[in-house]
């Protein structure tokens, strides 16, 4: 079982508060009664916002690690359901996301679509769960920028990204307080249209959120800026969960030919 099963599935209390503590406790209350492993939902604030049930503590690393995982399949749902309906398609696509690029174990995909399912449904907004996500991820903007990099696959994978889907995921990037170039970026890396990617050797630096025009001594700074915050231990340690870091890896190895491809470009 994963990270997130087993934390799901324990005594581990998820005081998340606010509108993604409320999709927990829609999604697992009841669940989690009826197997004896109970847990609560709260507004306190400090040190007892880690307490279970039972008295165990919750340490930073799995808040983090929960609060990632409810808050990106409630984002995603409704992403999802923008045009009024979630179609068997999408649906599906989300299935082979979670499949194919986290490697969901099928314990873990049932608590990912029990919260996906609630979200559909539930009357708090896609704004409220992308404020309270920038609430508890403002000072780590690469694990940000990790959700609207995951935000732009799903919508992608569905023949292509919306207007509707467009608008929610650029709203998302301020309300992340994200450069307002990031999204056209990241889009350009699934879709493959955009001024970098029309430019030889583009993607790469598309990659680096740089251009080919921008001097050595910038695009090594930016490749170690990103190789730094997105190197897998740095990662782990801010409590991404473990299904979602093979989507950091794979980041950070595109992070890594990118910068390959340009040191051999300009003989760097």
């Amino acid at each position: 079982m994963g990270c997130m099963g087993t934390l799901i599935g324990g005594t581990i209390g998820m005081f998340l508060g606010g509108p993604l503590g409320a999709m927990a406790g829609a999604a697992f209350g009841g669940f989690l009664s009826n197997t004896g492993n109970r847990v609560r939902f709260t507004e306190t604030q400090g040190q007892d916002r880690y307490s279970s049930w039972y008295g165990t503590r919750m340490n930073r690393n799995q808040h983090n690690q929960m609060a990632f995982f409810v808050g990106a399949f409630s984002l995603l749902a409704k992403l999802a359901v923008v045009d009024g309906i979630v179609s068997q398609k999408e649906r599906s696509k989300i299935e082979e996301f979670m499949d194919k690029k986290l490697n969901l174990d099928s314990a873990t995909k049932n608590s990912a679509f029990r919260i996906f399912d609630t979200a559909v449904h539930a009357k708090e907004t896609f704004y409220q769960f992308a404020n309270q996500f920038y609430s508890e991820f403002h000072y780590q903007p690469q694990i940000m920028e990790l959700m609207i990099d995951i935000m732009i696959q799903v919508a992608q994978a569905d023949n292509g990204i919306s207007k509707e889907e467009e608008t929610l995921i650029i709203d998302a990037v301020h309300i992340f307080r994200l450069d307002d170039n990031l999204y056209n970026r990241l889009k350009a890396k699934y879709t493959g249209s955009g001024y970098s990617y029309q430019t030889p050797g583009g993607a790469a630096y598309a990659v680096l959120g740089c251009s080919p025009s921008d001097s050595n001594d910038k695009l090594k700074r930016s490749y170690r800026k990103l190789v730094s915050e997105y190197h897998p231990d740095k990662i782990s340690s801010k409590g991404l969960p473990s299904e979602f870091q093979e989507v950091a890896r794979v980041k950070f190895i595109e992070i890594q030919n990118a910068w390959d491809k340009i040191k051999k470009e300009k003989n760097i």
